[in-house]
C-alpha cells in the first residue's frame, strides 16, 4: 500500500486479563508522516493497544518493532525513550506551573547553579514557535489559558523528546469547532515534519478531514487497515459494528409502530435543550407508550442527551415542559420527582452498589424520593422486591445475595427493576443490554415492549443499531454531538437508514455531506 518504511510494526499483538482478552492477535503499522487512526466501537480495544504501545501494559504475546528494532517495553518510561509521546483526553499538565515549565518539564536547561530558567523558557518558545504558537508567552501561568491551548501546549511539550510517534486520544472531545481546527493546523505541522500521528476519535466527519489511513478494531481483533480516501463511510461503519450495509437492511422484525393522536400531549417536550460542550441544542418529544430510539456512533451525543433529560447534567439552553407543565429538571432528585427515571449505561461505576444485596439495590432509588426519615415498610419493600424479581426474571431468585454475585443481565434486570420501583412515566435506558448474554438481551428487550404498552414512554439509547429499529417508534439519530435526523420507523426503515443517515448528513448544515 506504500513504499515508506514505516516507524512503528505491531504484530500479532495479544493481552490478557483474568477472564478476559482484551486483544487478540492485533495488527497496526503507523508510516512517517501520516495521521493514522484507530476506529472501532466501545470495548474495540483501542484503549489497550494504545497502552501496549506506551508501556502501560506489558503484551502476552506479539512484537512491537520501532524503527526496526525490536522493543519489549516495561513502562512508559521506555516507551518514551524509544520516541513514542503521547497527549490523552485529560490533559496532563501542571497548572501550577508557567506554560514554559510545561512544556520543558524534566527537560530543563542547566547551568552551573542548576535550572537555568531564562534558557529553558527560551528553548520552550523555540519548541511553541515551532507548533506555530509563537504568540504565547512561556512566562504565561497554565492555568489561564483555555483547554484548547493546554492541549496545544501538551502537543509541543511531546515534541521536546523528539517524538516519533505521537498518539492523540480523543484530543477534539472537549473543542469547539474553532479550536479543533487549530488543533488540526498543528497536527499538519507534525505529520509534514514526519512525525507519524496515531489519532483515536469518534468524531466521523473529524476522521475524514485529518487521517490518511485507518486500522478497525472489533471485540479486540484485527479487522482491517484500508485508506481513509477509499473507505465510503457506510463501509467504515459496518465494519466498527459487524455488519456490512447489505445485511444492515435484512434484519430484525420490528415493534409496530405507536400512531400519535391527533391533539395528543407529550409527556416531554423540550426545544432547544443543550450544554455548551457536551451537545448542541435538541428538539425532542415523548408520548406515553412510545419508545423512542437514539442512534449514533460512541460520541455523538446519545448518553449526554439521556443525562439532559434526567437531570444528571445541568442544561444551559433550551425549555422543558412536563405533560404541558414548564419545569427546571436541573438534577436527578427533581427528575425522579417528576417521575423520570435513567439507568445509567456504566452499570459497575454508577449503577449497582456490589457490596449491597439485590434487594438494598433495587429499594434505594425509591428510599431517596422518600428521604432518609421515612424508611420503606418492610411489607412493602417485600413486595415491591418480590414483584420485580419475578416479572423481571432476576436470577438466582435470592434478594439477599449481595449483587456483585450476580451475572451482568441479572444486574442489569435489578437496576431496571430500582427504577421500576419508582412508577416513572418516563424511563431512559441507557446501553441496557451492552456487555450481557443472549438471553438476557433478549428478555431486556421484551421488558422495553412490555412497558410501553402498559403507556410508559422510554427512551432506548444502543450502540446496537439492530436493536435500536427493531423496538423504537421514533429514531433520533446524533452524531458528533447534534441532532441529524428524526426518523419515523416505519417499514422501510433499517439499519442501513440509519447507516446512511451518519454517513452522508454534515452536522454544520443538516445536509447530505
Amino acid at each position: 500500500m506504500t513504499d515508506k518504511t514505516p516507524i512503528v510494526v505491531m504484530k500479532g499483538i495479544t493481552i490478557e486479563f483474568p477472564g478476559v482478552k482484551a486483544l487478540d492477535g492485533v495488527d497496526l503499522t503507523l508510516y512517517p508522516g501520516e495521521v493514522h487512526a484507530l476506529m472501532g466501537e466501545n470495548g474495540a480495544g483501542k484503549s489497550t493497544m494504545i497502552k501496549a504501545l506506551t508501556g502501560v501494559y506489558k503484551i502476552n504475546a506479539g512484537t512491537i518493532l520501532v524503527d526496526g528494532k525490536p522493543q519489549q517495553f516495561n513502562g512508559t518510561l521506555d516507551a518514551q525513550n524509544a520516541g513514542i509521546a503521547t497527549v490523552y483526553q485529560e490533559v496532563n499538565l501542571c497548572t501550577n506551573l508557567s506554560v514554559g515549565e510545561n512544556v520543558m518539564l524534566g527537560h530543563e536547561k542547566r547551568g552551573p547553579f542548576g535550572i537555568d530558567w531564562k534558557k529553558t523558557h527560551e528553548a520552550a518558545k523555540t519548541y511553541l514557535a515551532q507548533m506555530g504558537l509563537e504568540a504565547i508567552d512561556p512566562h504565561t501561568p497554565l492555568s489561564s489559558i483555555s483547554i484548547a491551548m493546554q492541549q496545544l501546549v501538551a502537543i509541543a511539550r511531546a515534541m521536546v523528546i523528539n517524538a516519533k510517534v505521537l498518539i492523540l486520544d480523543e484530543p477534539t472531545s472537549s473543542l469547539d469547532a474553532n479550536e479543533v481546527q487549530d488543533l488540526f493546523k498543528i497536527m499538519r505541522k507534525v505529520r509534514d515534519s514526519g512525525v507519524a500521528i496515531l489519532f483515536v476519535s469518534h468524531f466521523l466527519d473529524q476522521i475524514y478531514e485529518i487521517t490518511d489511513r485507518l486500522t478497525i478494531l472489533r471485540n479486540g481483533k484485527f479487522i482491517k487497515e484500508v485508506m481513509t480516501k477509499d473507505t465510503p463511510r457506510d463501509e467504515l461503519i459496518g465494519m466498527m459494528i459487524g455488519k456490512s450495509a447489505a445485511e444492515l437492511s435484512q434484519i430484525g422484525a420490528k415493534k409496530a409502530r405507536r400512531e400519535i393522536k391527533s391533539g395528543e400531549k407529550p409527556i416531554v417536550d423540550v426545544k432547544g435543550l443543550g450544554k455548551k460542550g457536551t451537545i448542541n441544542p435538541v428538539d425532542l418529544d415523548i408520548y406515553s407508550g412510545e419508545v423512542v430510539g437514539f442512534a449514533g456512533l460512541l460520541g455523538s451525543g446519545r448518553t449526554e442527551l439521556g443525562r439532559l433529560l434526567f437531570g444528571a447534567d445541568k442544561p444551559d439552553s433550551g425549555t422543558y415542559e412536563l405533560n404541558g407543565k414548564q419545569v427546571n429538571i436541573s438534577d436527578p432528585y427533581t427528575a425522579l420527582k417528576n417521575k423520570i427515571a435513567y439507568s445509567t449505561e456504566n452499570r459497575r461505576d454508577e449503577g449497582i452498589i456490589g457490596d449491597l444485596t439485590v434487594r438494598q439495590n433495587m429499594l434505594i432509588a425509591l428510599q431517596a424520593t422518600r428521604g432518609m426519615f421515612k424508611p420503606i415498610p418492610k411489607k412493602e419493600a417485600d413486595a415491591i422486591v418480590d414483584k420485580y424479581m419475578k416479572e423481571l426474571n432476576v436470577r438466582p431468585a435470592d434478594p439477599d445475595r449481595p449483587i456483585k454475585n450476580l451475572s451482568g443481565g441479572n444486574q442489569q434486570k435489578v437496576l431496571i427493576g430500582r427504577w421500576l420501583a419508582t412508577h416513572p412515566e418516563l424511563l431512559i435506558l441507557d446501553e441496557p443490554t451492552r456487555g450481557i448474554d443472549i438471553g438476557a438481551k433478549a428478555e431486556i428487550q421484551q421488558v422495553v415492549l412490555d412497558l410501553a404498552a402498559k403507556g410508559m414512554g422510554v427512551v432506548f439509547i444502543s450502540s446496537e443499531l439492530e436493536e435500536v429499529v427493531r423496538l423504537s417508534d421514533d429514531i433520533e439519530v446524533l452524531k458528533d454531538r447534534h441532532k441529524i435526523a428524526e426518523i419515523e420507523n416505519d417499514d422501510t426503515v433499517s439499519q442501513a437508514t440509519i447507516v446512511e443517515t451518519i454517513a452522508n448528513t454534515n452536522v454544520n448544515t443538516g445536509k447530505e455531506a
